[in-house]
């Protein structure tokens, strides 16, 4: 055989391959270990296990396992609540008809004039209405479809609605009320982050709401992310986490495309728009994911001075800020909370009503004013005249006639 030519072999070429595939094995094993690890945390509901699993690499790894682990990081309990009334029966919610029509929206990857597509919908659709049903004060918002699309998915039609129920009223209850003033609350956490963290990236932004983020947390990123393994694995980031942690996660997102965004003129506020709520490219979630655990470990919510403290007590962000609080934590509880909330909103519209309503009469008393004086004027003689009279004290009239002297 000629020195130069090779010898066929069954074995790796090379020791890089041989170490491609050790690393293989290694990782197989790996996630074996872990899956096993999940299983047993599940199995004594070990939530402290749960949440270091959770938010380790690949989460809860695969559904068969999140089925499992989602209703106990939410404080499912197993027991079924025979007494209860069945949710068709109970009076229609008042959001039912916008519910429609974004669940018709669901499942898009589906072939239209599936049957098993038609079922979905029903099926999403019966878990979204039971929820609001059963807590008619919760108001719908567009994406929330979004969010219980992943829980119907993973968890099935029948204990979707008891996690979507505790989803709602301990994690994301700032979204659900008649406004969305606590939710733009959640964003204005923003820009303090990056100001903290990043000040040259701060000072390029242009000095806007952070509106750019709401499409994104509102949902829990499940509207802006496409693969559904991705959205899964942040699911599993989210129920582990803090419940300020999404506000966090978007940050790391825009610090990961700082450069490109540092390219783009600080005075073109339109492209920023546009490109502000972009994700990186290539998505790395892992990698994000771990940026967003060291980020809020470098700037936690306390040192988000006065736009944290401003965040009502009764908020989820701190109501039921940890994994701990929300698996804990009561419904007749959160229901209280919803409805200081909900009173905190009607006091806070009232007092932007009355400010603008001052101004406005500021405005107006400014464009009117002498007119304005000379009614006054007008008002304070007649009653100079009615108090003092031809034969009375005549005091007041001789302060109208003042007043007229300094008008004319």
């Amino acid at each position: 055989m000629p020195s130069g030519a090779s010898t066929p072999s069954l074995y790796p070429s090379s020791s890089s391959d041989a170490e491609q595939l050790d690393a293989k094995e290694q990782s197989t094993g790996v996630m074996c270990a872990k899956e096993h690890d999940i299983t047993t945390a599940c199995a004594t509901r070990d939530l402290d296990a749960l949440v270091r699993l959770a938010t380790s690499t690949h989460g809860l790894v695969k559904d068969e396992l999140r089925r499992a682990a989602w209703p106990i990081l939410l404080g499912c309990s197993d027991d079924k609540q025979q007494t209860i009334s069945p949710w068709y029966t109970l009076p229609a919610h008042r959001d039912e008809e916008q519910v429609a029509k974004d669940v018709n929206r669901a499942f898009v990857s589906y072939p239209k004039g599936n049957k098993q597509l038609d079922r979905r919908k029903e099926e999403l659709s019966n878990v979204i209405v039971e929820v609001l049903r059963r807590y008619p004060a919760l108001s719908y918002f567009q994406g929330y479809h979004d969010i219980v699309q992943v829980l119907y998915l993973v968890l099935g039609p029948e204990s979707a609605p008891s996690a979507a129920i505790r989803l709602s009223l301990l994690r994301i209850r700032d979204y659900m009320l008649p406004s969305l003033d606590p939710a733009i609350r959640h964003l204005e956490l923003l820009p303090v982050i990056l100001k903290i963290e990043d000040r040259v990236l701060y000072n390029h932004i242009p000095k806007i709401q952070p509106h750019y983020a709401l499409g994104a947390t509102l949902t829990l990123f499940s509207h802006v992310i496409d693969a559904y393994s991705d959205i899964t694995r942040l699911f599993d980031f989210f129920l582990a986490a803090d419940t300020i942690i999404p506000v966090y996660f978007f940050a790391s997102l825009l610090l990961a495309r700082r450069e490109q965004l540092l390219d783009i003129d600080k005075e073109e506020e339109d492209i920023f728009l546009c490109e502000l709520g972009r994700l990186p490219e290539p998505f790395d979630l892992e990698r994000r994911i771990e940026e967003t655990v060291r980020l809020y470990e470098r700037v936690p919510p306390e040192k988000l001075g006065l736009v944290w403290w401003k965040v009502s007590s009764a908020s989820v962000l701190k109501s039921t800020r940890r994994p701990y609080d929300v698996a804990q934590f009561a419904l007749p509880d959160a229901q209280k909370l919803l409805r200081r909330q909900e009173n905190e909103v009607r006091i806070f519209r009232m007092y932007h009503r009355a400010v603008l309503t001052a101004k406005r009469a500021k405005l107006y008393g400014w464009r009117h004013r002498r007119s304005g004086v000379l009614c006054i004027s007008i008002a304070v003689g007649l009653c100079a005249f009615w108090l003092g009279g031809p034969q009375g004290d005549h005091r007041l009239g001789d302060v109208f006639k003042r007043i007229m002297g300094l008008l004319v």
